[in-house]
């Protein structure tokens, strides 16, 4: 079999360029040529029919998405078409199928890659922000009269306490019930008793003392009364003194005397061996108990007044300016001496009392530098208790407030207006802020006294807020009713401009692109203090 005959087995149409179906392979092999043209030719149309978008442009996300797919479409086309070119036998998909197929992708492939290209380059509608200027809280400034305060704390303690001590030595035999730590006793009452045996005996040795010096005492008187009646029967003219035994008889007398002072004595020993307290009051500490041993001067127990009780309050000197107190003062009486309002919280209670000024202390304190003054609650524990009839313990930590001068037409603003190193911020009635710098007399958590640097009825900024914030133009709320707007400020004359701008060409457009930039910049930072507002 010769070399025709094998070639006409293989191809059995006769044509070397066939395939098995009849297309043939030089046409296949042509028909990227021909349609790939045919395809940019449509998209070079597609594109000038788009006309590069516009202000009505959509976003290009979609579009992008399909020029990738119809980019790898037209890929697997020329992959197939070469494929197809090749004279070996195909499986899968009929050829002729694929030759349809293939060229309307690649048709398709060129207009919608040119549609997504233009929309992909077309700039995106502009759109402008509304003029949302920064809101802040404001209070006017008030003139008023105000009267200062001084606010201190201090510690309270008893005006009287001691150590509780025996005079005499002896066996403890009794001990008063009241006599216990925080125990309430009475004046004059009986605390402590020693055993008085040995002073009962010292007693009535020394009444038998003065019994015998008074038996000496007597028989001397009658021994100088013989005198003088043998003198006078004698006839021998005056006696003396000694004929008389007078100096026996002043002897006899001061032995009496002396024996009387025993007696005396003895008895006191015995009346000392009862302790009693010497003012009513509260037992602090206790230091012995029944059956102890104790000696003269030893500490049976510490206890204290419940008279009164004493508050030290240091003052520095702008607080003694407020008050107007001397450093050598000392009150006529309680009814002309400052008040001091003194409170402390108790178990979750606000527990409150008066106190008066009066005194100060001799010396000012070395470590502190600071004047203390002394007030004073009469009867802690009746009288002088809180509404609540809780007293003022000693020990009990509290704080303190004094009336001070009255100050005539200060300036008061809100405490949340004063911000550091003694600066305002205030806004016209254009939202224009400033910062200023105020004399501030007083101080407390509610309130500000200025002496100058603001006028009454300026506004004052109260929100926090930023100092670099003070240049940007401010929308003013009442601070009492937020929905009242006290200051309203005006659209900024490049926002008003660009708002007149808009619709031109893009040469105007391109003119005014650094001035918009800085405006969203101006914006943006408007609108992030208020969101952190």
């Amino acid at each position: 079999m010769n070399a025709t005959t094998i070639d006409s087995y293989n191809n059995p149409s006769g044509s070397p360029d066939s395939d098995d179906d009849g297309i043939g392979n030089k046409g296949l092999t042509r028909a990227p040529l021909i349609i790939v043209p045919i395809g940019f030719v449509l998209g070079l149309a597609a594109l000038i029919l788009a006309g590069g978008g516009g202000e009505d442009a959509k976003p290009p996300a979609k579009e992008l998405a399909l020029l990738g797919l119809f980019m790898v479409l037209g890929i697997v086309s020329v992959v197939l078409a070469i494929r197809l070119s090749k004279p070996k036998e195909r499986r899968g998909i009929s050829r002729r199928v694929q030759s349809i197929l293939l060229p309307v992708l690649v048709l398709l492939m060129f207009p919608m890659a040119a549609i997504a290209i233009v929309n992909a380059t077309a700039e995106p509608e502009e759109q402008r922000r509304p003029f949302t200027p920064l809101a802040v809280m404001a209070d006017y400034a008030k003139q008023q009269d105000v009267r200062l305060m001084v606010r201190t704390q201090g510690e309270a303690r008893p005006q009287t306490e001691i150590d509780l001590v025996p005079q005499v030595g002896g066996k403890v035999v009794y001990v008063s019930p009241n006599f216990i730590e925080g125990g309430i006793f009475r004046k004059g009452e009986t605390l402590i008793r020693i055993d008085p045996s040995d002073y009962n005996v010292a007693v009535i040795r020394a009444e038998a003392g003065v019994a015998q010096a008074q038996q000496v005492l007597t028989r001397e008187i009658a021994e100088g009364e013989i005198a003088r009646t043998d003198y006078e029967d004698l006839g021998r003219g005056e006696p003396s003194q000694l004929a008389l035994r007078q100096p026996q008889r002043q002897q006899a007398e001061a032995a009496l005397m002396a024996a009387q002072a025993d007696l005396d004595n003895a008895k006191l020993q015995l009346t000392r061996t009862s302790v009693t307290a010497p003012f009513a009051g509260r037992v602090r500490s206790k230091s012995s108990d029944i059956g102890q041993f104790v000696t003269p001067g030893s500490r049976l127990g510490r206890v204290f007044s419940t008279d009164i009780v004493e508050v030290r309050l240091p003052f520095t000197d702008a607080d003694m300016a407020k008050i107007d107190l001397s450093i050598a003062y000392i009150a006529k009486d309680r009814a002309s001496a400052p008040l001091a309002k003194l409170s402390t919280t108790i178990g979750g209670v606000r527990q409150e009392w008066e106190g008066r000024i009066m005194r100060t202390d001799a010396t000012y304190d070395t470590q502190s530098r600071a004047l203390f003054a002394i007030a004073e609650v009469y009867d802690p524990y009746g009288t002088g208790a809180s509404a609540n009839g809780v007293p003022i313990a000693p020990g009990l930590f509290v704080d303190a407030e004094i009336d001070g001068k009255l100050l005539e037409n200060a300036i008061v603003i809100p405490r949340d207006g004063l911000r550091v190193e003694d600066e305002i911020y205030t806004v016209d009635d254009k939202g224009n802020a400033s910062i200023r710098k105020v004399v501030v007399l007083d101080a407390t958590p509610q309130r500000a006294v200025l002496a100058s640097g603001v006028k009454p009825g300026e506004l004052v900024v109260l929100s926090p807020m930023e100092r670099s914030r003070v240049s940007i133009p401010l929308k003013v709320l009442d601070v009492n009713n937020p929905d009242i707007v006290l200051v309203e400020p005006e659209e900024p004359e490049w926002m008003k401009e660009r708002g007149k701008g808009k619709g031109k060409g893009r040469s105007g457009d391109d003119t005014d692109s650094s001035d918009d930039a800085d405006a969203d910049k101006a914006d943006s930072g408007g609108e992030s203090e208020g969101s952190s507002e």
